[in-house]
């Protein structure tokens, strides 16, 4: 199956940098352009039990918080405004945090809250081309809410170790569940990663073998959503550095070794994504000189022919003058030899091996 080819995205097409019209009153919710519908998902847990339901009312999120001691509440989908209001009223969040979460392209921060944190961060998706989508996290105490602008993450693995209680988090806080959140939100950079670096080999080889003129916007597709990339991962250094560095209250000491590898895999996310940056901006050079060698061969082929025709040509042009050989004997006397036309053939024929014999030993045809 081909691969689907580099493309530069139609920016008519991506959201607007705010949904909010300028001079909107702050803490105005506004959904995003095309944004599903909210579905409400609860994981709630201790060492021992777990239940998982998907829920209409979002008033009913209160009771897993009275009855639980970890709560994680997801939400995929940000198309309604009433749901996501209520979410917020339950959970005591504020309006511009809520503002926040339904400005899809927000850039990845923390901030720190009476009751909670706050987090955006962005999700890496790849299917045509790189699609990072925001993720909102809110970490307290006792629950974990997270909301998604559609459905379908990279979460599932750690959905999976809550069900099968593998590991440690079933026996941990809501910080570790946040950390788990955030790890696999991080790592799941990685296979984009490498589906970018097969992308860049297979135009590398275009480049090399058969460069046209589609590769140029191949080129620049891929340096732009390298540059996405990077702008999509390297603000959360500045997310983990804070949770790790200002002692949050909500996240013990424990938890704060582990943030500090997954801060470990964004940096090394960063610098991954620079260099591939690197070598998508290298081949455009690399295209440049590669159709400038191809010029460079097509013109030698040229050059060569016309250099084999010029003396062809002047021969041709000397037996082509028609000077009558009856009225010197110095006009062209060999117009009534009996061998002139085979001698002018053949003459002909050894100045073209000469030269091809010639251009061979200088090694400007053959191999």
């Amino acid at each position: 199956m081909k691969r689907p080819s580099w493309r530069i995205p139609i920016f008519s097409r991506k959201a607007p940098l705010s949904p909010l019209p300028p001079g909107a009153s702050p803490g105005t919710l506004t959904a995003p352009a095309d944004a599903s519908p909210p579905r409400i998902t609860v994981l709630a847990y201790d060492a021992e039990q777990m239940v998982e339901e998907e829920l209409d009312d979002p008033a009913a999120i209160s009771d897993y918080l009275e009855s639980w001691p970890v709560s994680w509440i997801n939400i995929d989908g940000l198309g309604d405004t009433t749901v996501v209001e209520q979410v917020g009223s339950v959970f005591g969040i504020h309006p511009l945090a809520l503002e926040d979460v339904l400005n899809i392209r927000h850039r990845p921060k923390i901030e720190e809250y009476d009751e909670h944190i706050f987090v955006v961060t962005r999700m890496a998706g790849f299917d045509d081309q790189f699609e990072p989508e925001q993720v909102s996290l809110f970490l307290s105490s006792n629950y974990v809410l997270t909301f998604q602008e559609r459905q379908g993450d990279c979460l599932e693995p750690v959905r999976n170790r809550l069900r099968t209680k593998k590991g440690k988090i079933r026996q941990r806080g809501p910080d570790y569940l946040a950390y788990a959140v955030l790890d696999a939100v991080v790592d799941g950079y990685f296979p984009v990663l490498e589906q970018m670096s097969e992308r860049l080999e297979e135009l590398e080889d275009e480049i090399l073998r058969n460069p046209k003129t589609e590769t140029v916007a191949r080129i620049q597709g891929a340096r732009h959503e390298m540059l996405t990339l990077r702008r999509s991962v390297a603000p959360q250094r500045e997310i983990f550095n804070s949770m790790v560095r200002d002692g949050h209250d909500v996240i013990g000491e424990e938890v704060g070794v582990y943030l500090r590898d997954t801060q470990d895999h964004v940096i090394r996310i960063v610098e991954i994504a620079e260099s591939y940056r690197e070598v998508a901006s290298g081949l455009m050079d690399l295209y440049m000189s590669s159709v400038s060698n191809r010029m460079n061969d097509i013109m030698k082929v040229l050059t060569i022919m016309a250099t084999m025709f010029i003396p062809l040509t002047f021969v041709a042009g000397i037996y082509g003058m028609n000077f009558d050989p009856d009225v010197s004997p110095f006009n062209m006397p060999e117009l009534r030899w009996f061998w002139g036309y085979p001698f002018a053939l053949g003459l002909m024929v050894v100045m073209t091996v000469g030269l091809l014999v010639y251009f061979r030993r200088k090694g400007w045809i053959g191999s």
